[in-house]
């Protein structure tokens, strides 16, 4: 019989993990805990601090809150499955926790995008026009900003989601992948999958291409102005200030390009080592990513070097 005329109903997913060595899955599961204890014990800091330190109750450190709060989400909906992964011999997930999963994956993802985009807006502001600075970013237009990227970002999830997991799958339920990742999740289908190319396509357009396109053009403006400061200490000064967004955005776009941009080899002998590259490179972007994020701004920002400091001075002073 022709496997697409089959109409049983998957129930369950196999997930084939991050590798089948056993010691290198060793070593993945130390990796990836220790990163994840990193991701949480950084992100929960600076939100910690965003809320408790009244100097960073600005635009600025009301999205770097935003940013790590997500930060967590995302990687708390993948990483205690991909170590579940390493430690069970049969690395299965249900249909529907398959589907949450590729939800919070696709909103975390599209959020985070816009949410940078709204940083380097905020960035343009503050070094392009100063003065109307409190005005233009006031509490009324940045909560709306962060509550927007949020909402855009879980409409795009549930659309994609919702097209994907109402496609039949006949029988062939293993994905070759350590999460359940849309790409690799619509390879299984038996069906015509055009629409749901069609609606990520759209969706990429608005949520990674627009974001894109509105930081590069918001830092050209920035640059131009930087480069008309007639001091040297006052475009290392204007400069440090987005210097460290600057620097997640080139980490997290880059990674994001190079993974969905890099040319697919056409050998078919090289199709595992290329399956285990695309698996490490979407690692790198759901793990390494949110775990470079916090330390990036610790290291390259004062402030929240002075109030992390602050911090645990006064969390010594109440232990004695």
């Amino acid at each position: 019989m022709d496997r697409s005329n089959e109409t049983s109903l998957v129930s369950h997913f196999i997930l084939l993990g991050l590798s089948a060595h056993p010691t290198l899955e060793k070593t993945f599961f130390v990796l990836i805990l220790l990163m994840y204890l990193v991701i949480l014990l950084g992100n929960g800091v600076l939100i910690l601090v965003t809320i408790v330190d009244s100097h960073l109750h600005t635009p600025m450190y009301f999205f770097l809150g935003n940013l790590s709060f997500l930060d967590i989400c995302y990687t708390t909906s993948s990483v205690p499955l991909i170590l579940d992964s390493f430690l069970t011999p049969r690395k299965t997930i249900s249909f529907s926790g398959c589907a949450v999963q590729m939800f919070l994956s696709f909103a975390m993802g599209a959020t985070e995008c816009v949410l940078l985009g709204m940083m380097a807006f905020d960035r343009y502001v503050a070094i392009c026009n100063p003065l109307r600075y409190p005005v233009v970013m006031s509490k009324a237009a940045y909560v709306p900003m962060a509550a927007g990227s949020w909402a855009g970002g879980s409409i795009t999830a549930t659309v994609q989601t919702s097209l994907a997991m109402r496609l039949p799958f006949c029988g062939d339920n293993i994905i070759n992948h350590f999460t359940c990742e849309i790409l690799a999740v619509l390879k299984l289908a038996c069906a015509d999958i055009s629409i749901n190319i069609i609606s990520m396509g759209v969706a990429n357009a608005m949520f990674l291409g627009v974001p894109v396109l509105f930081i590069f053009v918001s830092y050209i403006f920035i640059l131009s102005t930087i480069l008309r400061i007639p001091s040297a200490e006052g475009r290392k000064k204007a400069f440090s200030t987005c210097s460290a967004h600057l620097t997640v955005v080139i980490i997290f776009y880059g990674t994001i390009l190079f993974m969905y941009g890099k040319p697919k080899s056409k050998d078919p002998l090289g199709a595992d080592k290329q399956d285990l590259a695309d698996k490490l490179i979407s690692l790198f972007y759901g793990v390494v990513t949110p775990m470079l994020n916090p330390i990036i701004y610790s290291l390259r920002n004062k402030d929240v070097r002075a109030a992390v400091r602050n911090l645990l001075r006064k969390n010594i002073h109440l232990l004695k």
